[in-house]
């Protein structure tokens, strides 16, 4: 409104002044020029005077120079000008001045000289004997004189433009300054001017209603943030330029990104992988699409559907799930499928092919019981494997028909010593068991098969002449037992590896088991509430370590 005020005022003031200052050249040049002409005739009056009774020589005696004065034959012939050699002069008798003096007695004429920017006015008078007396002088042309006062008028303007602008100032201020004291809450509180009356009535209504609008905007919006909040899963709505319109917490830390959503900003800040890019742009083209997202170790799956307004697509619905687990599922149990269809057909193809040979009668009688002995070792191989899958499933299962107890490991590690006497000394492998008593909550079959299969690996894999370390020490919190051995060790790339089902460091197979070992011991000491660490190094040995919660007194 200033700026408004400020230019009306201004455009006012500018064009006042333009036109006084266009009526005021007009009028002093009307002026200036009718003062210049009398001056003229009332000269030449005076001259003619003395021409007429002192001729040529009474010019000679010396005029004013100020006005030029020009003496002209009837015929036109110059003879006389004080300004320049009559001489060098042509004929005047073209002159309009000199035509109408000749004919009429006087004459006037005013021409305009662009080279000195003059208007040069002249008035000839008819002597007695024919001639023409002519005198003239200069006007300055009508720009000239507005050039002339060109510096007072810009002074003018520029105090017209202050003037404006102040007045602008106080005059918006006091017009604007009742209209923002208006309470627009209950405008009818202050009524300033009356014409605003009816602007003010709509403007209550409307503010009643955008308060309701607001009220129960506000209440789905903290209903829709509720249940977003609470979703485990990801949910982004974006509109067609993919600027993010709604996105939960979840999305983000399912996205793994920077920092929090900023509503207005781009999806694609978020995450910049090529399968999130293409969800959003597939969703935002009209088609429904999904995408596997795979980072490290987690797996999101996106689901991206396309949102229409009028036909066509006016944004998108963006779900992001956490299927890490099941994906990990799926490919445990397809690498199990595998390992265990590839386990079992082993043993079974050399048990078919020994009984082959015998129903063939291609076995002389003394090697029956070698053959036989192939078939039960072959058979034993398939009960132990079958076993051990039954084990991890019920250990998968997070079900064990046996009940809790409190078992000394110290003990229990004695024990499986004595079951592998026989095997360590077939291999040569010294068995020694350090430490103490160190009681644990826990099932006592599940706690023995773990401290077997560690021994028993640590027997089997040993070198002749080796020997096994197990130590059981008690803290305050926490029961270790060490299980180390003098064998082949395991390599730095295995490592991560080894607690795989049927995974073997040992491509061999020339040392028996069923490559679940480990997998039972990992997933077993899950089970009981804790976990087993290794350290090994090639050519050296291993050293595997159960940490299990202590169990608590008077228990």
């Amino acid at each position: 409104m200033k700026k408004r005020i400020f230019g009306s005022i201004l455009a006012v003031s500018v064009t006042v002044l333009a036109a006084s200052l266009v009526l005021t050249v007009g009028v002093l040049h009307g002026y200036f020029q009718d003062r210049i002409l009398a001056e003229l005739i009332r000269s030449t009056a005076y001259i003619a005077q003395g021409v007429e009774e002192g001729g040529l020589a009474y010019l000679n005696s010396g005029l004013p120079g100020d006005s030029r004065i020009t003496w002209v034959a009837a015929d036109g012939t110059v003879l006389y000008d004080n300004w320049e050699d009559p001489a060098d002069m042509e004929n005047h008798a073209q002159r309009q001045e000199i035509r109408e003096a000749l004919t009429l007695g006087k004459g006037t004429a005013a021409r305009y000289s662009d080279t000195l920017s003059q208007k040069t006015v002249y008035y000839a008078l008819r002597l007695s004997d024919g001639s023409v007396l002519r005198s003239s002088d200069t006007q300055y042309a009508v720009w000239v004189m507005v050039l002339q006062v060109l510096q007072p008028v810009a002074l003018m303007a520029l105090l017209a433009a202050l003037l404006a602008l102040w007045l602008s100032g106080r005059v918006a201020r006091q017009l604007v300054e009742p209209i923002n004291a208006i309470d627009l809450n209950d405008p009818d509180a202050d009524s300033a001017y009356e014409e605003l009356a009816p602007l003010l009535s709509r403007i209550r209504g409307q503010s009643r209603q955008i308060q309701r609008q607001l009220l129960d905007l506000q209440q789905r919006r903290d209903e829709f943030a509720a249940i977003t909040e609470n979703m485990s899963e990801g949910l982004i709505l974006i509109d067609q330029e993919t600027r993010i319109l709604s996105c939960n917490s979840a999305a983000l830390r399912l996205l793994a990104a920077d920092g929090p959503a900023v509503e207005g900003e781009s999806v694609l800040t978020l995450n910049r992988e090529a399968g999130f890019r293409r969800c959003v742009e597939e969703s935002l083209a009209g088609r429904p699409w999904e995408a596997l997202l795979e980072r490290d170790d987690d797996c999101r799956r996106i689901m991206a559907s396309p949102v229409e307004r009028d036909g066509s697509p006016a944004g998108a619905v963006l779900i992001v799930l956490d299927v890490t687990e099941k994906e990990r599922r799926d490919r445990l149990r397809r690498e199990f499928t595998a390992n265990v269809s590839h386990e079992l057909k082993t043993p079974l193809t050399s048990i078919l092919g020994t009984a082959e040979i015998l129903e063939n009668g291609l076995v002389r009688p003394q090697d029956i019981s070698h053959f036989a002995g192939n078939i039960h070792r072959e058979a034993q191989r398939l009960i132990d494997l079958v076993n051990d899958i039954i084990k991890l499933s019920r250990l998968d299962e997070g079900g064990h028909m046996a009940q809790w107890e409190t078992v000394d490991l110290y003990a229990l590690a004695g024990a499986v010593e004595s079951q592998l006497a026989a095997a360590a000394e077939s291999k040569q492998v010294t068995m020694t068991l350090e430490g103490g008593p160190a009681q644990v909550r826990g099932v006592p079959q599940i706690l023995e098969e773990i401290l077997y299969n560690l021994c028993d690996n640590a027997v089997a894999y040993n070198r002749p002449g080796g020997s096994v370390t197990v130590t059981v020490s008690a803290g305050a919190a926490e029961v270790q037992v060490q299980v180390r051995d003098t064998g082949m060790g395991i390599p730095p790339d295995a490592r991560q590896r080894v607690f795989e089902r049927f995974c073997r460091v040992d491509k061999s197979h020339s040392t028996p088991g069923t490559g679940l070992g480990l997998s039972i011991v990992k997933h077993g000491a899950a089970y009981l509430g804790g976990r087993v660490k290794l350290e090994s190094e090639v050519g050296v040995g291993s050293t595997f370590t159960l940490i299990f919660p202590a169990a608590p007194e008077n228990t």
